[in-house]
């Protein structure tokens, strides 16, 4: 049982992810498909490296229902500093929740041991995906065995595990991009290789000598030729010129890189790659026939991608903290919550046009703005004053004094 234990801990085979078995041909390009072999295609390291770092980034903090139907940020909830600040001794929340979105993005599933003081969490300690497996027990139940060398148990109950799914069709494992789009990246590392061996033969192509009809070589012979052939290999003997006997003459019999589309097929992968790991491909910086990442256009791809793809992965995990982090007792009152204003911190353009409008039109008061812009308040009562434009009036008050401003206007009779 310790020799099996050990083999799939060494190669973290995990018997629902095919991607992970590495037991001959993973795709039909012949490639072994791992989270490795993956990960070494730059628009898959790409892919992941954003998703990782925009939403590990994004804060999420605790709230409370209020009885009046609104809500208050809970910074004093017991839960608030585990999400928002640091989940474990070893790491921050931005590296913490991107490691669990990336683990999802690779493997379909995230785990994190629930460290308890009494009764109290006090610590998520991430677990590997490839060593930890959920198993239903009789009667329906849930648990998770695991050979993570950083679990204190290694079979768990439900209630000592914080598990995120991806993309599930109703099982209790999330699945697998680099499993279910094996061919995909397997055809993408098969192309990268062929372009290798390309170049590094400096473009030389394999073939065959034809020799002059009634010429027979030795063994010697060959073996010579073979040689003489190896001597001008290689890139870095790209542009010699291989002498021939007479009578001698070199056929070959690949494909031409143009004819094989060589090109063409490296220009494809990247697209489809960001497919599986839905990402829009000019954010990882591959961009259309005349597309650029300037202009208001790529704005309009990034709150597309917001609402599409990443909100909604965002609202799995607002939920699963609320089911599995928080008491039966406290579900009702608090939840979790990220601020998703926060992906425009890097378009000041867009946030300056949006704290604008807040304020115009009485949803924002101008020192509210400021405290997200990191910017100091301002005394007196207007900057705490809910204000609206007031150019737009109802037509039976034109003319009154309910229409006018409150402070008239410089130079304005009164």
């Amino acid at each position: 049982m310790n020799v099996w234990a050990n083999l799939f801990n060494r190669r973290k085979v995990k018997l629902t992810d095919p991607a992970s078995w590495n037991l001959g041909d993973g795709s039909y390009s012949g490639k072994s498909v791992t989270t490795d072999t993956t990960l070494s295609l730059s628009t898959a390291w790409r892919c992941v490296w954003l998703r990782y770092g925009v939403l590990g980034s994004l804060p999420m903090g605790m709230f409370e229902r209020l009885p009046d139907g609104n809500k208050r940020e809970a910074t004093d909830h017991w839960l608030h500093s585990l999400i928002h600040d640091s989940p474990n001794a070893d790491q921050g929340a931005a590296e913490f929740w991107g490691g669990m979105v990336a683990s999802i993005d690779t493997k379909g599933n995230a785990y994190a041991e629930k460290v308890r003081s009494g009764s109290r969490i006090v610590a998520l300690q991430p677990l590997d995906a490839d060593l930890t497996e959920p198993y239903r027990v009789p009667g329906g139940g849930r648990r998770f065995r695991t050979s993570d060398p950083r679990a204190t148990a290694r079979d768990l109950s439900e209630d000592d595990v914080f598990h995120l799914r991806g993309y599930t069709l109703g099982g209790d494992v999330g699945l697998s991009a680099i499993s279910y789009g094996r061919h995909s990246l397997g055809l993408a590392m098969a192309t990268d290789e062929a372009a290798s061996k390309t170049f590094a033969k400096g473009l030389q192509l394999a073939g065959f000598v034809e020799m002059a009809t009634g010429t027979k070589l030795t063994p010697e012979q060959r073996d010579d030729l073979v040689k003489l052939f190896a001597r001008f290999a290689g890139s870095s003997n790209s542009g010699k010129v291989m002498p021939l006997d007479p009578g001698m003459k070199f056929q070959q019999f690949s494909m031409l890189p143009k004819d094989a589309q060589l090109l063409e097929a490296r220009n494809f992968s990247p697209e489809e790659i960001c497919r599986w790991f839905a990402t829009p491909p000019i954010l990882i910086g591959h961009a259309s026939n005349g597309q650029t990442m300037f202009g208001t256009g790529v704005g309009q791809i990034l709150l597309g991608w917001l609402t599409l793809d990443l909100n909604p992965f965002l609202k799995k995990i607002e939920q699963a903290v609320w089911k599995q982090l928080l008491t039966p007792a406290e579900r009702p009152r608090f939840f979790a919550e990220y601020n998703r204003e926060a992906i425009l911190e890097a378009d000041i353009v867009a946030k300056g046009e949006h704290l604008v409008r807040m304020a115009q039109n009485g949803f924002m008061d101008r020192n509210e703005g400021r405290r997200k812009l990191n910017l100091s308040p301002k005394p007196g009562p207007g900057a705490d004053a809910l204000t609206v434009q007031s150019n737009l009036v109802p037509i039976d008050l034109l003319g009154t004094q309910a229409a006018r401003p409150t402070q008239p206007a410089p130079g304005e009779p009164i």
